[in-house]
């Protein structure tokens, strides 16, 4: 009870999932409480930053000035400030879609963001399909039309069940970073939508690729891929790591397939004596503000993602 009560001491953002996923609390105090995500805290702080001209930091991707961290240098890494992330931070707060401060905030979007590719309408997607499957699960949340994209993504599914944003650059192999992506986006608008018989044959052959590879393992060798994804790191950004890859497959609803089993065990390893999960491997660059405490700290939106985990996976 203890983790539950320290899960709940905190934005309103994590209290309406803690409340809807984890304590079972009725539907009218879940609504309640998700309704304050948009007027206070966090949410209430990201739709605050929004622009005149639409925007976050005039950007769909990259803000169009640089930030610059105290010493005049620009932050390490990508910066994660730019519209897109910042509907990314909105969609992880669990904003309600509804309402109409949301509901302009995205119209501005609509009507004046431009991808940095060649200008596309931002609910139209660009070329590289990690970036339209985020595309996708966005414009789903938002209520946004985005079967194009949809369409055009289920043509670009490789030989393997996955997809990659390199294809351009001419790689015939799948990247974990961008299939799961992909399935994110592509579920959400199943579920949505009802899907199409090609669109769940796609999610379930691009399911199939991760289960193959127990979610970060090498098919030929069975070697861990890339050490990176054991660790688990909130917001995930554009990067894979095995508790997104268990999410994904939560959020599916299908009973636990076999092949996550070793994901699970690494999940459970890393619980911490008070019941807890580290933030791990923070992903660098410029952000509106911090969401927690740093690395190597008890994180709970970790604690709160592996719970919901397990809770689909022991029932």
């Amino acid at each position: 009870m203890a983790v539950l009560d320290w899960l709940l001491d905190s934005d309103p953002a994590i209290r309406w999932q803690v409340l809807r996923d984890l304590a079972d609390a009725p539907a009218e105090v879940v609504a309640a409480e998700r309704a304050r995500v948009a007027s206070e805290g966090w949410g209430a702080r990201i739709l605050a930053l929004q622009g005149e001209d639409g925007q976050w930091e005039g950007g769909a991707l990259f803000p169009a000035r640089r930030a610059e961290s105290g010493g005049g240098e620009p932050p390490k890494g990508q910066p994660w400030s730019a519209t897109a992330y910042s509907l990314v931070n909105l969609t992880d707060f669990g904003v309600d879609p509804r309402g109409d401060e949301v509901r302009r905030a995205v119209a501005q979007v609509r009507e004046h963001c431009r991808w940095e590719h060649a200008g596309q309408p931002f609910f139209s997607g660009e070329v590289e399909p990690c970036i339209n499957g985020m595309v996708v699960a966005l414009g789903v949340y938002f209520d946004q039309d985005v079967d194009e994209v949809v369409a055009r993504l289920l043509g670009e599914q490789l030989e393997d069940g996955g997809w990659n944003c390199e294809v351009e650059n001419g790689s015939v192999r799948s990247s974990f970073h961008t299939t799961i992506r992909v399935l994110e986006g592509l579920l959400a608008h199943e579920r949505a939508t009802g899907g199409s018989a090609e669109s769940i044959a796609a999610r379930r052959r691009g399911e199939e690729y991760l289960l193959e590879r127990k979610l970060f393992r090498r098919k030929s060798t069975g070697e861990v891929v890339d050490p990176a994804w054991l660790q688990f790191s909130f917001p995930t950004r554009w990067h894979y790591d095995v508790l997104r890859g268990l999410e994904h497959f939560r959020a599916a609803g299908d009973p636990p397939d076999p092949r996550v089993d070793e994901a699970i065990d690494l999940l459970r390893s890393k619980r911490q004596a008070d019941g807890t999960w580290l933030l791990e491997n923070t992903h660098p660059g410029a952000v509106h503000f911090a969401l927690e405490d740093g690395d190597g700290r008890p994180s709970r939106w970790n604690t709160l993602r592996a719970l919901r985990v397990l809770r689909w996976y022991e029932q």
